[in-house]
């Protein structure tokens, strides 16, 4: 059986994760939060990012500012793509 879950980026009750998807305090509210469906959006941005700005997860500065992007975009509603990003043709 899954979890439910209101989900504060989409602003409506739906499926829930199934593990704490990021370490800390951070990772346990996202995990009480956020749905699955919510979470893939941020996986795509946060490809995005990592991409745009060559950004390596192992670096710890790096992985700080991830985390901070990640709560605004799951939480605030403030996250921007970087200067001067074109989306791929599809």
């Amino acid at each position: 059986m899954s979890r439910t879950v209101y989900c504060e980026y989409q602003k409506r009750e739906t499926e829930g994760l199934d593990f704490v998807p990021w370490p800390g305090a951070a990772g346990k509210r996202v995990y009480a939060h956020i749905g699955k469906s919510a979470w893939a959006a941020w996986l795509a941005h946060q490809t995005m990012l990592i991409n745009e700005n060559r950004l390596s997860p192992m670096n710890p500065e790096h992985r700080t500012m991830l985390e901070a992007e990640m709560l605004k975009f799951l939480f605030g509603g403030e996250a921007e793509k970087p200067p001067g990003y074109v989306p791929p043709e599809t």
